[in-house]
């Protein structure tokens, strides 16, 4: 890429709806939607559906998958083949 053709890079808010959490970041994203933030600056806003505040990897809400019950249905059906 030349120079010239570079994107914008800039400050952007980005909201977690399902979370009611936003942050302040820099980056090349665009939005036609615009937000006030603490500073009393009117920044672009970018919603996205998932951050680390709801994500249940980093939330500790995720859930555990019972590999062990599905592999001992697998052999059943299909037999261990050595």
């Amino acid at each position: 890429m030349q120079q010239d053709e570079q994107p914008e890079y800039r400050p952007v808010v980005f909201r977690d709806r399902s979370a009611g959490y936003a942050f302040l970041t820099r980056s090349t994203a665009t939005s036609d939607r615009t937000i006030e933030w603490d500073d009393g600056v009117t920044y672009p806003v970018v919603d996205v559906e998932i951050s680390s505040e709801s994500h249940p990897f980093y939330t500790g809400k995720a859930r555990t998958v019972d590999s062990e019950g599905r592999i001992a249905a697998f052999e059943r059906r299909f037999g261990e083949k050595g």
